[in-house]
């Protein structure tokens, strides 16, 4: 009779189980930029963290390339459907910190969220590039970047150069260009995002000035500096390769990429975080090394400074939600999660505990050249090596991109296209500086 008691308990227990409504997962909506294989490493992120755990479920959504995922996440938050996570690229920066009520900072976050979260643990250069003026880290590094030099191993030697030895200067490049020129190559060299590479980078590779009030960090009143003399003969050096043939401007933002990995240039300067694709794709012997410099500038070189993107959480959500972003941000900031997609993407490892685990599995010395985004970003900076943080900074840069074309095509000097750039630059800094007092 006692055992029918018990198992008629049992069996009244497990109908009530089952019975029971189940309870649904949160779901974290995270619009994002990354095709191709970096939207494999997406998607893979997110199943990752979604089998981690089974209260949040984070949903990745590919929405166009940076601008237009920018101007979607705008759009639907002016509509009341943002997302919970909205990638933004580095440019889009200053424009989302001073975007009022419209993104919840990462710092403000993880605090109410109760989750752990240092600032001091990820690489000085990325999280000062996202961190405010009062010290508020204000979006969560993620695939972050720099440019480093790419060139191809097999070509060289066609050339008769060491393959081993990468252009250390600038001057380095031109005679190298030359001799693969004359081995026949008609793309010695070109490079990608030229406003990123040849001004942004360049500028904080030499140590000098991109915009005043320290590139635009202390303030909204910045107003463009990269017409100085060493802006202008650097153009000047690259419109004479041109003419040469030593220099091929393959296009905007990354479509030079694709030039490098078929094979069609030698020498490629570009992303960090390209190396996974050209890895993949290329069919040949390539290495990876620092940027070049011009050995007579003091100070030279420093460092480099921040691409990609960093993810940012908008206003007008519930608590639930948040506590789910504040997890998820905490498992992709788990030293073992950022090695393996620094190794696996090329992008930085954002922490310096990732960096110092990479180091430890001996990735570095069976792929060399893969440390070099790395050590370019944690050297020491300065204040003009820090990084450019300027309002409307995609639209000045679509401008460069309009200006320094005509240097290719023989309509303007590199002075008179880089002044024009200034002056048409400065016009909407300060547009944006009158919109946001």
């Amino acid at each position: 009779m006692r055992f029918k008691t018990l198992a008629l308990a049992a069996a009244s227990a497990l109908a009530a189980t089952l019975t029971m409504p189940v309870q649904a997962q949160t779901e974290i909506q995270w619009w994002h930029s990354m095709d191709g294989g970096l939207n494999d490493w997406v998607n893979d992120l997110a199943k990752g963290f979604n089998e981690s755990q089974k209260e949040y479920k984070v949903v990745p959504t590919y929405k166009g390339e940076y601008d237009q995922s920018l101007a979607a996440g705008i759009a639907a938050f002016r509509a009341g459907n943002a997302p919970d996570i909205l990638q933004v690229y580095e440019v889009g920066t200053a424009t989302m910190m001073y975007s009022k009520g419209v993104v919840k900072p990462v710092a403000e976050l993880m605090k109410e969220a109760n989750v752990p979260f240092d600032p001091k643990a990820y690489i000085p250069a990325v999280a000062g590039y996202y961190t405010a003026p009062n010290g508020q880290m204000m979006s969560f590094p993620f695939n972050s970047s720099t440019t480093v030099f790419y060139y191809n191993k097999d070509a060289f030697k066609a050339a008769g150069l060491d393959p081993e030895k990468a252009p250390v200067t600038w001057p380095d490049v031109v005679s190298f260009a030359a001799k693969l020129k004359a081995s026949g190559n008609a793309c010695p060299f070109t490079t990608s995002w030229m406003t990123w590479a040849q001004l942004e980078s360049f500028s904080t590779w030499h140590n000098v000035s991109y915009a005043s009030k320290n590139n635009g960090f202390d303030g909204l009143d910045a107003r463009l500096e990269f017409n100085s003399p060493l802006h202008v003969r650097h153009f000047e050096n690259l419109a004479n390769m041109s003419k040469q043939g030593l220099f091929a401007y393959k296009g905007r933002s990354s479509k030079a990429t694709s030039a490098f990995t078929s094979g069609e240039c030698a020498m490629f300067i570009g992303s960090s975080g390209s190396y996974a694709a050209i890895k993949k794709d290329a069919k040949f012997q390539f290495a990876e090394s620092t940027l070049p410099y011009y050995p007579d500038v003091a100070g030279a070189p420093q460092n480099t400074i921040v691409g990609g993107a960093s993810l940012w959480v908008m206003t007008g959500k519930n608590a639930d939600h948040y506590k789910g972003v504040a997890k998820f941000f905490q498992y992709l900031s788990d030293p073992k999660i950022q090695s393996a997609s620094h190794m696996r993407t090329g992008y930085l490892p954002i922490t310096t505990a990732a960096y110092e685990l990479t180091q430890k599995s001996g990735f570095y010395q069976e792929n060399p050249g893969t440390d070099v985004a790395v050590n370019q970003m944690i050297r020491k900076t300065t204040v003009k090596s820090r990084g450019v943080r300027l309002g409307n900074f995609p639209q000045i840069r679509a401008i460069l991109d309009e200006e320094t074309e005509q240097i290719w095509s023989g309509k303007k000097t590199a002075k008179e296209a880089l002044d024009s750039g200034v002056k048409r630059g400065n016009e909407l800094l300060a547009k944006f500086q009158a919109a946001n007092k």
